[in-house]
C-alpha cells in the first residue's frame, strides 16, 4: 500500500526544437539507468518555448532561421549544427539538421500534455524529438501529431479540436509561468523536488550526483514511502467482516 507522497518529483522544462533538450534527455536517462531508486521518481515534462512568436515556415531551412534570429552567417550556422550532430551521435542520436522544418512548438507542447493524461508523456516527448530532428517532420502539423499519437496508442479522434481546448493551453501557460517564476531562461532545465536543479545537457554523472543528493534529502523528509501490511480479520466499509 503506497503512501500518498511515495515518489520524488523531477520536472523537466524543455522545447521540442532544442537539440540540447534532446541530448539532455538521453544523458539524464543514462543517469537513471544507474540510479537505484528510479522507481521512486515521478518525472514530468514541462513546456517551454524558445520562440513563441515563431511562425511555421516549411520552406525555410534551420540555417536561414538561425541567420535571421541570431544574425549568424549561414555557413557558421551549418558548422555549429554539424558539430552538434557529431556530439549527438555519441549519445546514439541522429540529428538531421538539413531536414529540420522550422515550426512553432505550441501545438506539440499541448500534445505532450494530452499524452500525459494517457500515461505516455515521456514517449510523446521522445517521439516528437525524433520527428523534428531525425525525420524532418512538421511538429506543428495535425497530421504528423495524429501519426505520432497512433503510434503511441493515444486516442486521436478529433485530435485537432482537443488540442485547441482552453484547458490544454492553460496547462502550457502555467508551465511557462512557472518557468518565469523560477527565472528559467534556457532549456533543458531539470528540477528535483523543487530544491535542486540542473541547467543544460550536463553529463550523466552530474545528473546522478544531483539525483542522489535530492533523493537523500527527500527521503529524510518523507521517511515512510511504503507500508508493509500484515493482514488479518477486518470489517470493511462495504459492511463485510471476515
Amino acid at each position: 500500500m503506497q503512501n500518498i507522497k511515495s515518489k520524488m518529483t523531477v520536472e523537466i522544462w524543455s522545447d521540442i526544437m532544442c537539440p540540447f533538450c534532446y541530448m539532455g534527455k538521453r544523458k539524464f536517462e543514462r543517469a537513471l539507468e544507474k540510479f537505484p531508486h528510479k522507481d521512486s521518481l515521478e518525472i514530468t515534462w514541462k513546456s517551454f518555448q524558445l520562440n513563441p512568436e515563431l511562425i511555421t515556415d516549411t520552406t525555410k531551412s534551420i540555417y536561414q532561421y538561425l541567420s535571421e534570429v541570431k544574425g549568424m552567417d549561414i555557413q557558421h550556422a551549418k558548422d555549429l549544427n554539424s558539430q552538434l550532430a557529431d556530439d549527438a551521435k555519441e549519445l546514439g542520436l541522429e540529428l538531421n539538421f538539413d531536414k529540420v522544418i522550422v515550426a512553432n512548438t505550441l501545438k506539440a507542447q499541448k500534445f505532450v500534455h494530452l499524452a500525459a493524461k494517457e500515461g505516455v508523456q515521456d514517449e510523446a516527448e521522445e517521439a516528437l524529438f525524433k520527428a523534428f530532428f531525425k525525420e524532418g517532420k512538421n511538429v506543428d502539423d495535425i497530421i504528423v501529431l495524429t501519426e505520432i499519437g497512433n503510434q503511441l496508442g493515444l486516442n486521436t479522434e478529433n485530435l485537432d479540436e482537443r488540442l485547441n481546448a482552453d484547458s490544454l493551453y492553460e496547462e502550457v501557460r502555467m508551465d511557462l509561468y512557472e518557468a518565469h517564476q523560477f527565472r528559467i531562461t534556457g532549456v533543458p532545465f531539470f528540477a528535483f523536488n523543487r530544491k535542486f536543479a540542473v541547467s543544460g545537457a550536463q553529463e550523466p554523472e552530474v545528473f546522478f550526483s544531483t539525483l542522489t543528493k535530492a533523493f537523500a534529502e527527500w527521503r529524510t523528509e518523507m521517511p515512510v514511502t511504503e507500508l508493509v501490511e500484515v493482514t488479518g480479520q477486518v470489517c470493511s466499509t462495504d459492511g463485510n467482516c471476515n
